[in-house]
C-alpha cells in the first residue's frame, strides 16, 4: 500500500465548479489521490475534517509588504504578513515590487526577493510596478516575463510612481506582445492634484478630505481611459481595487464588447463606506487608502458585479501602517500613509459576508478568492484548485465557527483592524501549504522562511 505524508479525511471538498465529500492524500507536497475512504497505512498523518469544508488555499494577488510609501514603510514584512495570511486561510500572495527611480527591473526584483526569500512562510509571486519606462526597461519586460514575473502594474497617480498615457500605451503593448499582463491603479492624477490644492488652501486638513479629494469620477474617468489605452494597444488589462459602481460599469461595458478586461475589488469596498472618515480623534485616518471608501450604495452593487462575473478576483491591497505612522498626516491629510490591513481576514470575511449571507455561492467564493487569481496570474492548476497533481494548498474551513473580530485576536503587525467588531460565521481552522500543516486554530505552527517563490507562467484571460 502507498504510504502518504498526510491524509485529510471526511471533509467536503469545494472547488470553483464542484462540491463533494472525499478524502485527500498528500505526498511530496502534491495531492496524489482524492476519493472516499482512502486507506491509511502505519505512520500516515491524519487530519479529521469531519463537518468541514476543504477549499483551495486562498490567493491574495494584491499585497504591499515592507513597501516604502510617503517616507515610511508598511508595517508588515514578508514574515509577519505571510504568517497572518496563513492563519487566515491564504496560502499564496502576489506582492508588488515597486521600481525605484533609476533602477532597472532586475534590480527591482533583487530588492524584493531579498525582502521575501527566507522570510515568507507561504509561497509568493511578484508583480513588477513599472514607474519609469525607457528603452532599456522595454527590453527587460520580455526577459522578466520569461523568468516568471508575468504581470506588471502601472500607477496613473502618485508623483514618483505614475506613468503618463504614452508610457501606459507602450508598456501595455510591450508586455502584451511578450505574453504578460498589465494591472492598473486607475485614478485621475490632475483632478486629484487640483482638488488637493484647493482643499489645503481652504484649511481642510482632516482625514475625511482624503476621500473628498479623490471622488468616484476620478476613478471612473481613469478606468475608462485605461480601457481605451488597452484597446488601442490590443492588450489585456486588469483593473485593480475597483471601489465604485461607475468604474465597475466601465469594465462591464468593455467585456460586453469582447475586450479582454478584468477587474478586482477588495473586502473594504464591499463592507465599509465613507462614513468611517467621520470617526473622531483622527481615527478616520485608519481608512485613508486609495481609492478611498465610497458611498454605501456601492457595496451591494459590487457584490452583484462579483456574482455576475464582471469582477473576477478579491484581493486585499494589504498595506498596513501603525497609527503613529498615520499621524505623519495629522496636519495635512496628504501626508497620511495610504493603506490599511486586511490580509488575515479576507477569507473569513468573504465567506461570512458572502456565502453565509447569501450574496454568493460556495463555489463562487472559491472562484473569486483562489481559482481566478491562479488562472489570471499564471499559477493554475499548480495553485487555485484541489486536483490530483496540484500543490497541496488546502484550507479547512469550519462553516459554524463564530468569531467576533478584534485587533487582539489578529496577527497582522499593526495596531488596528478596519473590521473591529464584525461578527463572522465561518472561519479557517487549519491551513496546509504544499502538504504541510502551517496554521491551526489561530496559531502559526510552521517554519519561518519556508515559503517558495512562484515562477508564474502565461496569464489567462477569463
Amino acid at each position: 500500500m502507498t504510504k502518504y505524508d498526510f491524509i485529510i479525511k471526511n471533509g467536503t471538498i469545494v472547488t470553483a465548479s464542484d462540491t463533494f465529500k472525499a478524502d485527500i492524500a498528500i505526498k511530496n507536497e502534491r495531492i496524489v489521490e482524492i476519493g472516499e475512504n482512502i486507506q491509511e497505512t502505519e505512520g500516515d498523518r491524519i487530519y479529521d475534517a469531519n463537518g468541514m469544508y476543504l477549499i483551495p488555499g486562498g490567493i491574495d494577488a494584491h499585497t504591499h509588504l515592507d513597501m516604502p510609501f510617503g517616507g515610511t514603510f508598511s508595517s508588515d514584512d514578508f514574515c509577519t504578513g505571510t504568517k497572518a495570511a496563513a492563519i487566515g486561510g491564504t496560502t499564496s500572495i502576489v506582492d508588488f515590487a515597486i521600481q525605484p527611480q533609476g533602477k532597472t527591473l532586475h534590480e527591482t526584483i533583487d530588492i524584493w526577493r531579498e525582502k521575501a526569500d527566507k522570510r515568507a512562510v507561504i509561497d509568493y509571486g511578484i508583480h513588477i510596478a513599472v514607474t519609469q519606462l525607457n528603452d532599456d526597461v522595454k527590453k527587460e519586460i520580455p526577459q522578466v516575463i520569461s523568468e516568471g514575473y508575468s504581470s506588471f502594474k502601472v500607477f496613473m497617480v502618485y508623483d514618483n510612481m505614475r506613468v503618463d498615457d504614452l508610457a501606459l500605451i507602450e508598456v501595455l503593448k510591450t508586455a502584451s506582445d511578450a505574453g504578460g499582463l498589465i494591472g492598473v491603479h486607475a485614478e485621475n492624477y490632475y483632478v486629484i492634484k487640483h482638488l488637493v490644492e484647493k482643499l489645503l488652501s481652504e484649511g481642510k486638513i482632516e482625514p475625511k478630505y482624503h476621500a473628498v479629494s479623490r471622488p468616484y469620477i476620478c476613478e471612473e474617468e481613469a478606468t475608462n481611459r485605461a480601457v481605451k489605452m488597452a484597446q488601442i494597444s490590443n492588450a489585456p488589462l486588469h483593473v485593480v481595487h475597483v471601489s465604485c459602481e461607475e468604474s465597475a460599469k466601465a469594465i462591464k461595458e468593455a467585456r460586453e464588447k469582447g475586450l479582454p478586461v478584468m477587474g478586482e475589488t477588495c473586502p473594504q469596498y464591499l463592507m465599509l463606506d465613507d462614513s468611517r472618515y467621520d470617526e473622531p480623534e483622527f481615527n478616520g485616518s485608519k481608512y485613508v487608502m486609495s481609492p478611498p471608501l465610497r458611498n454605501k450604495k456601492n457595496n451591494e452593487v459590487l457584490w452583484k458585479m462579483i456574482n455576475n462575473g464582471i469582477l473576477q478576483t478579491i484581493a486585499t491591497d494589504h498595506c498596513p501602517f501603525f497609527m503613529k505612522q498615520k499621524e505623519m498626516g495629522k496636519d495635512d491629510f496628504t501626508k497620511i500613509p495610504n493603506g490599511a490591513p486586511g490580509i488575515e481576514l479576507r477569507m473569513p470575511l468573504m465567506y461570512s459576508e458572502g456565502v453565509e449571507k447569501g450574496r454568493i455561492s460556495l463555489n463562487k467564493y472559491v472562484e473569486i478568492t483562489s481559482t481566478n487569481s491562479a488562472k489570471i496570474f499564471g499559477m493554475y492548476p499548480q495553485k487555485g484548485t484541489i486536483a490530483i497533481g496540484s500543490d497541496a494548498d488546502i484550507v479547512v474551513l469550519d462553516p459554524n465557527k463564530k468569531v467576533k473580530v478584534s485587533k487582539d485576536i489578529l496577527h497582522e503587525n499593526v495596531d488596528y483592524t478596519p473590521y473591529e467588531g464584525f461578527e463572522i460565521k465561518g472561519y479557517p481552522v487549519a491551513t496546509f501549504s504544499r502538504g504541510e500543516l502551517i496554521a491551526e486554530n489561530g496559531n502559526f505552527v510552521g517554519e519561518e522562511g519556508r515559503g517558495e517563490f512562484i515562477k508564474r507562467g502565461k496569464p489567462q484571460i477569463i
